[in-house]
């Protein structure tokens, strides 16, 4: 089951960060069809946010066909945005791995990787 976690001071309003969150653990195939979301009362309880935002971020994911609630059952994920080269057991994790030690090695700071992984990505995408 996937855990929240709620960044106050990152300027991004909490019911999208509860969607990309989800997003991002579909894509690297953390969360799987037929998997149950945590209850709106589980996230309240370990983030300290209100009931209506993970209601809210659930509408949207529901909207975009990602997941279904089911009247006393819960929220449960329909599909899954994964990928063969997301896998968390898969070649290019292990190349990225690799090449993050290394900028690690070389003094990089979090934003430096950041701003320099966005500029390359950026070029191809």
């Amino acid at each position: 089951m996937i855990e929240f976690r709620i960044d106050r001071r990152s300027g991004v309003a909490t019911y999208l960060q509860l969607v990309h969150q989800t997003r991002h653990a579909l894509r690297l195939g953390l969360l799987q069809p037929g998997d149950r979301l945590p209850t709106a009362k589980e996230v309240v309880a370990a983030t300290a946010i209100n009931p209506n935002t993970v209601l809210k971020a659930y509408r949207e994911l529901e909207r975009e066909g990602l997941v279904e609630p089911r009247p006393g059952l819960g929220t449960f994920v329909r599909r899954s945005l994964a990928s063969a080269g997301t896998q968390a057991d898969g070649p290019l994790r292990g190349d990225l791995d690799g090449w993050l030690r290394a900028a690690k090695a070389a003094g990089l700071e979090r934003e430096d990787v950041e701003a320099l992984f966005k500029s390359v990505l950026d070029t191809h995408y």
